[in-house]
């Protein structure tokens, strides 16, 4: 074995033996755990447009936008997502990460500095890592700690002169809480800086007509001073792809510019129409956000009563904390036998371990009572000891 594979073999063991090892599995059981906030992914409609789109173009999009890859569609998705969320603009990529990642190392470079909540997504910490832009952390959510970073980057006129970029989740994967948005935009108007606002996991969920966080907290003339805000195809849309709203020359700015856009084949045609029908399912499923966040405050206040550690959360996204990384695998594994497939997430992706229930509008009432029923028999069976 040469001295690489005896290093990874190394690095391979010292995972394993801190409960960090991943591997992936096939579904089974209740989705306690995807992103398909409203059970599209599953819709007969949905699947429908999807089969109609595929008899009417190419499988594949063939090769990148700019060269080949471009049709109708896209277009047409994109000006009809435009509309539903009040942009200028947007620009569909292959998926979410690729949208922010490629988003900010376009309008970055070594002079910008970026200010970031700690417990923003990877794909926003990556974007900012390969950019080359010097790195602002504040405490999650504490927006008064990014008031003084801010306040600390124009002292001096060589800082004045950098570009400031704030980024941040609307609704935070990992523990479903979120920032505040007015506070947020006012301090992007008050430090004159660029304001990033990823929308991807409350996108469906919130706002009128399911149409993001910014809908739900900001007034219309606030959501438009957002320079660039991020959502997703793969989440409550129950696709694939990322999207990127924004000006007109924002779109165009990014589609010269955007290496991750500039070099990538396209996604399938048949995804963007199929996104057209799915959008219009979407903004017509009031009832199953009702229903969503009811079932949400279900679990949240009996997971309190019974005196599991419950992240802060607001939302359909609820994190049970865990002591650690075993623990979190052991209440994983022990779910799963009963057919509810919570998964376990641990460190680096969180810095606590936990169990994130993430819940969709398929879900019953009665699967709720079950699950909490499992978590309470699970904790006093004291089949394990941590």
């Amino acid at each position: 074995m040469s001295d690489h594979w005896k290093q990874i073999e190394k690095e391979m063991e010292s995972i394993r033996a801190k409960n960090l090892y991943r591997q992936c599995k096939v579904t089974t059981g209740i989705d306690f755990c995807s992103n398909d906030y409203l059970g599209l992914s599953k819709h007969p409609e949905l699947a429908l447009a999807f089969k109609n789109a595929l008899e009417n173009e190419t499988v594949g999009s063939t090769a990148a936008r700019l060269v080949r890859g471009h049709r109708q569609i896209m277009e047409d998705w994109e000006n009809e997502f435009s509309l539903f969320v009040s942009s200028e603009a947007s620009l569909t990529v292959a998926n979410g990460f690729v949208a922010n990642f490629g988003l900010i190392d376009t309008i970055s470079d070594s002079r910008t500095m970026i200010f970031t909540d700690r417990l923003n997504h990877a794909s926003i910490l990556d974007g900012i890592r390969i950019s080359g832009a010097i790195k602002k952390y504040y405490n999650h959510l504490d927006l008064d700690h990014l008031e003084e970073q801010l306040e600390r980057a124009i002292v001096g006129e060589d800082t004045k002169s950098k570009k400031k970029i704030i980024v941040s989740e609307s609704l935070f994967s990992m523990d479903g809480d979120k920032p505040n948005l007015q506070r947020l935009v006012a301090l992007k108007k008050k430090y004159n800086t660029v304001l990033v606002l990823d929308e991807a996991h409350s996108f469906g969920v919130f706002g009128e007509k399911g149409r993001g966080m910014a809908f739900a907290d900001l007034s219309r003339e606030e959501i438009e001073s957002i320079d660039y805000r991020i959502y997703t195809l793969g989440k409550s849309l129950g696709l694939e792809g990322g999207i990127i709203a924004t000006t007109k020359l924002g779109r165009d700015h990014l589609v010269n510019r955007m290496r991750s856009f500039i070099f990538s084949t396209a996604s399938m045609p048949a995804i963007y129409a199929a996104a057209i029908k799915s959008l219009s399912l979407l903004r017509n499923m009031g009832q199953e956000r009702i229903h969503l966040l009811h079932i949400a405050d279900i679990l949240r206040m009996g997971l309190v009563e019974h005196g599991f550690a419950v992240a802060p959360t607001i939302s359909h996204i609820i994190p049970i904390l865990m002591d650690s990384e075993e623990q979190a695998l052991y209440y994983s594994a022990e779910l799963q036998k009963e057919g509810l497939d919570v998964r376990a997430i641990r460190p680096p992706t969180v810095p606590t371990p936990r169990l994130r229930v993430s819940l969709n509008a398929t879900i019953q009432e009665s699967d709720i009572r079950n699950l909490l029923a499992n978590l309470i028999r699970i904790r006093e069976g004291k089949k394990a000891n941590f």
